[in-house]
Formats: C-alpha cells, sequence, structure tokens
C-alpha cells in the first residue's frame, strides 16, 4: 500500500485532490487538506498547521494541478485543532482569502483567544478529577500560544447547504465528539464525504479535546457517527490517513469498536478497578495493544481521558454508579 503521507497532490475524485500536509513530533505524520476546483478559484476543507514546511507543500502540491497559493479563495475547517486551522488562519493574512469553521468552536476559540492558561488546563484537571494526579503534574508547563493562531474566522458555519462557485453543493453536518463544533462536509452529489477527524480509517479520534469540556463527549460522538451512519454512503475522506470506499463501513467499526470498549470498562470496573485511571491500566491502547505505561504522557492524558469518558456514559446509561471522594471519581 502506497504510503498516505508521501508529499503530492492526488486526484480522489472529479475536480477533488488530497494534499498531504506535514505534522511536527505528532503520531498521526500528516493531515490531509482537499482543494476543490472551482470557476472562481479553490475551495479548500482543512488548511494545516502553520509551518514553512508544510507552506512550502501546499504550495508544490498546488503547483502540480498548476494552480498557485494565489488562487485559493476559501478555507472551510472542520473543527479549531491547530493541525487544521492555523495555517489557514496564516494564509488569510497573506493571501485575503475567506475562513469558515463550525459555529460551535466559538466558546472555545474564545477562551483560547483569551485565556493566560495552558490550552490543556481542563484536560489537565480531568486527570486529577479521574485519580491520575502523577500524570496530570507530568502535563501542566509553560503556555506556548501565538494568540495570532487562533484568530477569528469569517464565517461562522452553520448546518445546512453551502453553495459553492460553480454547480457543487456541500452541506454542513454539525458531528460533535472530537470537539464540540466539529462539521463534516457532504457533497451527496458526488457521494463524497470531507470527514476530517470524526471518521477516520485506522484510528479513533480522541474524544472531547478542546479547552471547554463538554459534559458527554463519547455519547455525542456515537450520536454524530449514527447522523453520518443514516445518509447515503460516501467515499470517505479523512484528515488522518488513506482514502477509503465506505463511510457506512468505518462507521460500523467505530462503533462496534466503541460498544465492546464500553463493555470492556465495565468489566474492569466488576473486576475491581475504581477509578478510570484504574481502569486504563487494565485496557490496551492503539492497534499495537500497548499498555498504559508504555504511552509518553501526552497520548496517556489521552487514554485516561477517553476511558473516563467511557465510564461516565457507563454512568449515564445506569450501568454503573459514580461518587466523588477527595476529588477523585470512584465507579462502581
Amino acid at each position: 500500500m502506497a504510503d498516505w503521507t508521501a508529499a503530492g497532490a492526488y486526484e480522489v475524485a472529479a475536480g477533488v485532490f488530497r494534499i498531504p500536509l506535514p505534522l511536527p513530533n505528532d503520531g498521526l505524520r500528516a493531515v490531509n487538506v482537499y482543494v476543490l476546483e472551482t470557476p472562481e478559484g479553490l475551495v479548500l476543507v482543512d488548511g494545516g498547521w502553520s509551518l514553512p514546511e508544510s507552506r512550502h507543500l501546499l504550495a508544490a502540491g498546488l503547483a502540480e494541478i498548476g494552480a498557485h497559493l494565489e488562487d485559493v479563495r476559501q478555507f472551510l475547517v472542520t473543527h479549531m485543532h491547530r493541525d487544521h486551522y492555523t495555517q489557514a488562519v496564516a494564509l488569510r493574512r497573506e493571501l485575503g482569502c475567506r475562513v469558515g469553521l463550525g459555529a460551535g468552536e466559538r466558546p472555545a476559540l474564545e477562551v483560547v483567544q483569551r485565556s493566560v492558561e495552558e490550552p490543556i488546563t481542563r484536560q489537565v484537571d480531568l486527570l486529577r478529577l479521574y485519580g491520575a494526579t502523577e500524570l496530570a503534574a507530568l502535563i501542566t508547563g509553560p503556555r506556548d500560544v501565538d494568540l495570532m493562531d487562533w484568530e477569528s474566522p469569517d464565517d461562522w458555519l452553520t448546518p445546512g447547504p453551502l453553495p459553492l462557485p460553480g454547480d457543487r453543493v456541500l452541506e454542513v453536518v454539525h458531528t460533535p465528539g472530537h470537539t464540540t463544533g466539529h462539521v463534516v462536509f457532504y457533497d451527496t452529489d458526488a457521494a463524497l464525504l470531507f470527514a476530517g477527524d470524526h471518521v477516520l480509517p485506522t484510528i479513533t479520534p480522541s474524544i472531547g479535546f478542546e479547552p471547554v469540556l463538554s459534559l458527554d463527549p463519547l455519547g455525542a460522538f456515537l450520536r454524530s457517527l449514527e447522523v453520518v451512519r443514516s445518509r447515503p454512503d460516501a467515499l470517505l475522506l479523512p484528515a488522518h490517513g488513506p482514502v477509503a470506499p465506505s463511510v457506512h463501513a468505518r462507521v460500523d467499526e467505530l462503533l462496534a469498536h466503541h460498544g465492546s470498549r464500553l463493555d470492556q470498562a465495565a468489566a474492569a470496573v466488576a473486576a475491581g478497578a475504581v477509578t478510570a485511571l484504574d481502569v486504563a491500566g487494565i485496557l490496551v491502547w492503539t492497534r499495537r495493544e500497548r499498555t498504559l505505561p508504555e504511552l509518553d504522557p501526552f497520548n496517556a492524558m489521552l487514554a485516561v481521558c477517553e476511558t473516563g469518558a467511557h465510564l461516565d456514559l457507563l454512568v449515564a446509561q445506569s450501568r454503573l454508579t459514580v461518587q466523588e471522594v477527595d476529588g477523585v471519581r470512584q465507579y462502581g
């Protein structure tokens, strides 16, 4: 199988190209930016991380299809994470193009814009609530945010049709879970889904990784998957990983995975695990089935927080109970 991260421009449908851009020090390796040709210029779905190498490879990829950065008229961004949003904002300052972002991302973006805290402060607080105090101490550190990366978009996108110049119409669909305001873009006529991080072909996205915490991120994610599953099947155009032939097939796999994960978490509590940290230490992680101590601190944080989300959903489903003791949630 070809390396999906290899630099270049790859046609995935008529007038639609995928350009993978690099991510620094990131297990995801790359982020896919999708280029849509229109009679009035280019529309890009997601923008990449604002880095010199990323900008260079985006320009080089556009050159492969006979285009230039100056041809970009609009970015449609699935969510506010820096590997999707920041390069769009940087290129807007340079080129004058427009940037659209889901309206549900406004509260989180406003927190980042005005905060003097570390961006993952809420996740660190969750770690303590989930019993992972030592891990929380490893995660804390100095804030390193360029507020220019987080300027507001030109357009707050709301669910519904989004006509592009020419005949193409995208439908904006709100898919909370990965973030509260995450959106995907459906091209129903061409049977394409620009899925962002909502549906990924080989991994499961992190849940609720954002500065404003959702009360039920996993429940929201599963409901959003059902919304996507209820629509006509389409070619899966993910932000990370190779293009896949069926959205439905991958959604079914993700729903089955989380169903199994809920059962595993409940079984761990029945066997004596009390906190999310306890349960995360029993489960295995990634396709390589690593144990929690084998993960680096950042990915261990994601693992514990995701475990907590599963346990909290089990409580909401009345499959478990929870009480808070000395600032730590205990499940039973």
